[in-house]
This record gives C-alpha cells, sequence and structure tokens, in this order.
C-alpha cells in the first residue's frame, strides 16, 4: 500500500467521523432526556435500562454481522449512506411514541441503523490509511463518540428544557437525513486492497481465525467490559444528577458534553496518537495503554456517585470521562491487524457485536435493575450506589483482560504477518 494519505482520504475519513458523531447524538440522547420520559411515560428504571441497553443492542448487534458481509462483498459507501437515513428516520419519530412500546419499536429501529455505520467505515478507513497510521484513524474516527455524546447533551438538555422531549427527537434527527445524502453523492468508495478473495471470507473462517488468537479473546472480553463501565456513565450520570442533586438538564447537558464529549475526544485522539508512536516498537503498547487509563478512571467514578456536591461529582468524572472510550480506536486497529483485508468488515461487526451485547446491552440495564431492586430501602440514593457498585468493578475486571491480551499479542500479530 502506499503510504501517503490523499486529500480524498483525509475527506472521507472526516465525513466518516460525522456519520458517527451523528450514530452517538441519535443514541445518547435519550440518556439526557430520560428522567422526562420516565415521568411522561411512567417508566421504571429497567425501563430505561432496557430502551437505552440491551433492547437496543440486541438489534444493533443481531443486524451488524449480516450488514458487515454484505459490507465486505457489496458498496460500502451506500451502505453507509442507508444506515444514516434508517437511524436518523427513526430517531425522528421516536418524538412520536405515546407509550414504552412505540417508543421500544422506535428504539430498535434506531439500533438496526446504526448497525450498518461502524463496520464499512471501519473497512474504508483501513483500505485509505496503513497499518502504521491505521490507530491515528481509527483514533480519529471513534472521537465521533465524544463529539455525538457532546451534541446529544448539550442539544438535548437544552431542547427538553425549553420545548420538552418530543421535539428534541425531532429536531436532532432531521439534519442526519441530510448527512445521508452527503455520503452517498460526496464520499468515494475506494479500491480494496489486494485480497485473495474479493466475495469476502465465509463467516465461520473468519470466526475461526479470530478464536485462535487468544490476543483477541481476551482483548474482546476486555473492551465488552470497559464498554460496560462506560455506557453505564454515559446512559445513567445524567439520571443520577437530576436525582441526587436536583440539577436542570440545559446546565447539565452542558457538563456533561464538556467532561464525556470535549474531554473524551482528547482522550480518544491522544490515545490512538500515542498507541502509533510507542506501538511501532512494541505493539503491546496498543494494549497498555487501555490498561493504564482504567486503573485511573476505576477510583474516581467510585468516588463520583457517592461525594454530596455536585460540582465535585461532575469534576471527578473529568478524567474517566476523558479515559474511558480511548480503548475503542487502538482495539479496532489491533483486531484488523489480526485478520486479512476482505474480513476486517466481519471482523469488526463480531467485534462490535460481543461489545455492545455485553457493554451496550447489560450495562445501563444492571444498573437500572440493581437500581430498583435497591429503591425501597434507599430511595433516589439507589441509583448513586448501582453506579458505585458496578462500574469500578468492571473497570477493574477490564484492566485484567487487558493485561491476558497483551501477554499473546506479538506472537498473535506475526501469525497473521
Amino acid at each position: 500500500m502506499n503510504n501517503t494519505i490523499t486529500r480524498p482520504a483525509y475527506y472521507t475519513l472526516g465525513v466518516l467521523t460525522l456519520v458517527y458523531s451523528f450514530n452517538f447524538i441519535d443514541r445518547q440522547l435519550l440518556a439526557i432526556l430520560q428522567e422526562s420520559i420516565k415521568a411522561d411515560l411512567g417508566l421504571k428504571d429497567a425501563h430505561l435500562g432496557l430502551l437505552t441497553g440491551f433492547a437496543f443492542a440486541a438489534f444493533y448487534v443481531t443486524a451488524g454481522i449480516p450488514i458487515a458481509r454484505w459490507a465486505d462483498r457489496s458498496n460500502r459507501r451506500n451502505i453507509v449512506s442507508l444506515a444514516v437515513f434508517t437511524w436518523s428516520f427513526m430517531t425522528s419519530i421516536s418524538g412520536m411514541a405515546q407509550n414504552f412500546v412505540q417508543l421500544l419499536l422506535a428504539r430498535i429501529g434506531v439500533g438496526v441503523g446504526e448497525a450498518g455505520g461502524s463496520p464499512p467505515s471501519h473497512s474504508i478507513i483501513s483500505d485509505l490509511y496503513p497499518p502504521e497510521k491505521r490507530g491515528t484513524a481509527m483514533g480519529f474516527y471513534s472521537t465521533g463518540v465524544n463529539i455525538g455524546i457532546l451534541f446529544g447533551f448539550l442539544l438535548g438538555g437544552w431542547l427538553n428544557e425549553f420545548f420538552g422531549w418530543r421535539l428534541a427527537f425531532v429536531v436532532v434527527g432531521i439534519p442526519g437525513i441530510l448527512l445521508a445524502i452527503l455520503v452517498r453523492y460526496t464520499v468515494a468508495e475506494p479500491p480494496r486492497t489486494a485480497s485473495s478473495n474479493p466475495q469476502g471470507e465465509p463467516l465461520k473462517d473468519v470466526l475461526t481465525l479470530l478464536w485462535s488468537r487468544k490476543s483477541f479473546r481476551f482483548m474482546a472480553g476486555a473492551a465488552a467490559l470497559n464498554a460496560f463501565a462506560g455506557y453505564a456513565i454515559a446512559n445513567w450520570t445524567a439520571s443520577f444528577m437530576i436525582r441526587s442533586h436536583g440539577m436542570e438538564t440545559g446546565e447539565l447537558g452542558t457538563w456533561l458534553a464538556l467532561i464525556l464529549g470535549v474531554a473524551g475526544a482528547v482522550g480518544v485522539l491522544s490515545g490512538g496518537y500515542l498507541s502509533d508512536r510507542f506501538g511501532k516498537n512494541d505493539p503491546r503498547w496498543y494494549i497498555w495503554f487501555p490498561i493504564i487509563f482504567l486503573f485511573i478512571s476505576a477510583p474516581l467514578s467510585g468516588f463520583a456517585f457517592s461525594v454530596d456536591n455536585p460540582y465535585l461529582a461532575l469534576s471527578l468524572l473529568i478524567l474517566p470521562g476523558t479515559f474511558l472510550n480511548a480503548y475503542l480506536g487502538n482495539v479496532i486497529a489491533v483486531t484488523h491487524g489480526l485478520v486479512g483485508q476482505n474480513m476486517r468488515a466481519t471482523a469488526s461487526a463480531i467485534l462490535f457485536f460481543i461489545l455492545n451485547i455485553i457493554g451496550l446491552g447489560l450495562g445501563p440495564w444492571s444498573v437500572g435493575i440493581l437500581s430498583d431492586v435497591l429503591y425501597p430501602s434507599l430511595g433516589d440514593a439507589s441509583l448513586g450506589v448501582a453506579l458505585t457498585t458496578i462500574v469500578p468493578t468492571a473497570m477493574i475486571l477490564a484492566a485484567m483482560g487487558f493485561f491476558a491480551a497483551a501477554r499473546h499479542l506479538r506472537k498473535d500479530l506475526l501469525q497473521a504477518s
């Protein structure tokens, strides 16, 4: 591959990052609106955890693998464009839901649409950027998570405060439809790098190959636990601050936009850049950096959900907010290094299946269930106790999993080269 990065490659990366941002704007919007939705529709925490977690994730990951298989054989740009249109349309009609079932069906539609965003995007980026620059490129792309969180909290918080949660869904969904048109008509489908099978490898072969890499097994499990903690924080911090500290959604959305959005983007970019720089000499740095970040984040997040002062609580979340998604670009880059070129979209989908069914599916839902269990004895304090119990534990277990992955990484990359 020519190691010179072209202007169209930078443009494509920028547009795909914007797409990923809209992915998380639509996904994160529900977190800042859920207290208003809970009151309006008469829901429990378990319902909210189901909406933001398992119900969304189950359809997201189920659709992800067949869409990725399609992307390994077909025009990836067109798939991304269709996906953006689908999830944006379903986000808009979420504002029309009159009960839990209708909102659940709308969120399932969002999940199916969003399943078509990342795997084809990952594959396109890996064809545009050489391995030694792929961690930085994937890190830049992964800042879409934080940009989306930023605008999801910021727009959702203020729109909800002034106009209500229903209009917030409609306003946020419409621009994504325009973005789908931009992707379709301005992004070029890049040529695939050399491959022995232009039709893509069978799913069974990709699964078998990934399972044979011990580093992937541990890394995927660790990433899932990292995501478990990250989604729990992202989806429940707003509710915690409203219940335990009485904050309004406008001010709170601004705080969370800065903490989980701006600071998080800095962490993701820095993680990818540092890993590429140090990983030239030892690829284990792609795994070691997430371990360091998790050990910093675990105690701070535990304190954040147990202190009495709201601004101290938010301040304690700055470093966890910075570091919690820094693993993502690294994990994607390593996964692509472990497989052949025409397996990348499918490998991403398998990784995201594991990451999202455990992290997104069970993280918010587990917190909601434990909060409901504790509510009769603790009242509104139950959510803080649930977060303090679950989040740091998941972080420490994730760090242990990454450590185990690092032990096997160099050997597995040599086998893949």
